[in-house]
């Protein structure tokens, strides 16, 4: 049996940025989504994680996620759906059973093989993996152990292992799909989009040997830059919808995946770039320069970042911001950059629930935080609906 599949995924529903909410641009995007599914007479549709940019998001937001669904239960075309890092995990399952009513079949808790974390379909079959973190992954390794004192392992080898687990009911003669959100070694990265580095460094790369040569297909989400990561089997990165943030490559290829399966076979991979989205560039001149060169900014059909060499200009910025409402933001660099200043930008596309989780875990050399966490996005959540 053949198999048509669209593999997409990193949506983020719901992010801002610099104040700018760009989920009406994603949800074009989604929309155009359905056209393709249609044209292209897809049989399954994959989103492997990142719908929403962070745990509470818009009406907006949710709606958009929710229009495509209802359309493509209306185009009869299923779905296959796990949660990525930036994805609540509690509110996907919560909302589970009303998307399981449009075809979607959501996962956004890890379940082992026999308990949910694989599921069976008439041309297969599907091992799903959510996004985990270290702490995560460990507790759920230690359901595969007799004793759950002894787990020692590394995170990529705990995930190899929750992998194996997934994918032990793969055989012949049928297509053996893996749904994965993480980071696997090799791929090219590219931080941006609120994509935490801490989540996408070696600590939590995932060594691509774990992947079984039983799969069919591996489709990937958490890294925004559309790539094949191995050819045996055959994994990809669909990539993000459209360019999140300014620190994405400008060049970078995004979009989404139609892929050809049929069993013991290589898959058949067309990436799409439609070009959704406004795009992103950073302009970086010298005050000499800005006269002459001030209309490349002006005529940017796009949102601009501009960074001028010297010292701060508060005036200068301020007219800036007046005569290009599409400018997002105007930073000056003297010669020697205040070691603040650095280490400010080097966080600046991290959620302050993703920068507070990093200074746990990084200054206060916490494991334990799920409490103090939790807590946080509770306040910073409160405060962000007030404002």
């Amino acid at each position: 049996m053949a198999l048509r599949l669209l593999h997409t995924a990193d949506w983020h529903l719901g992010k801002v940025l610099k104040g700018v909410d760009r989920t009406p641009e994603i949800a074009s995007a989604l929309a155009d989504h359905l056209r393709i599914v249609r044209e292209e007479k897809i049989d399954l549709v994959v989103v492997a994680g990142d719908l929403f940019d962070r745990p509470r998001v818009s009406a907006e937001a949710e709606a958009a996620a929710f229009e495509f669904f209802l359309g493509l239960r209306e185009l009869g075309v299923p779905a296959l759906v796990i949660s990525g890092n930036h994805d609540s995990r509690p509110r996907l399952e919560a909302l589970a059973p009303l998307l399981e009513l449009a075809g979607a079949h959501v996962r956004g808790e890890l379940r082992v093989r026999g308990e949910g974390g694989a599921v069976r379909r008439d041309w297969g079959e599907a091992a799903l993996l959510p996004f985990l973190s270290e702490r995560r992954a460990v507790k759920a390794a230690q359901l595969l152990e007799a004793d759950e004192g002894s787990w020692q392992h590394g995170y990529s080898e705990t995930v190899g292992r929750l992998i194996a687990n997934l994918t032990a009911g793969f055989g012949p003669g049928r297509i053996n799909l893996l749904v994965a959100h993480l980071t696997l070694a090799g791929a090219n990265l590219k931080l941006g989009g609120g994509e935490f580095s801490f989540y996408v460094g070696n600590s939590y790369a995932v060594d691509p040997a774990y992947l079984p040569t039983s799969a069919t297909y591996v489709a990937l989400g958490h890294i925004h830059r559309q790539q094949k990561v191995t050819d045996a089997p055959a994994a990809w990165y669909s990539g993000s919808l459209v360019q999140l943030d300014f620190g994405e490559g400008e060049d970078a290829e995004r979009g989404v995946l139609v892929v050809e399966l049929e069993p013991d076979r290589p898959p058949v991979v067309h990436p799409l770039n439609p070009g959704w989205g406004k795009p992103l560039r950073t302009f970086r001149l010298d005050p000499e320069q800005l006269d002459r060169r001030l209309p490349e900014v002006e005529n940017w059909p796009g949102y601009a970042k501009l960074v001028l060499a010297g010292p701060p200009n508060s005036a200068l910025r301020e007219r800036l911001y007046q005569d290009n409402p599409h400018l997002l933001e105007v930073r000056f660099e003297t010669e020697a950059p205040d070691p603040l200043a650095e280490a400010a930008a080097k966080v600046e596309t991290l959620s302050w629930p993703e920068a507070y989780e990093r200074y746990l875990r990084e200054v206060r050399g916490l494991e334990e935080m799920d409490a103090l966490l939790a807590a946080f996005r509770e306040l910073y959540e409160e405060g962000h609906a007030s404002a």
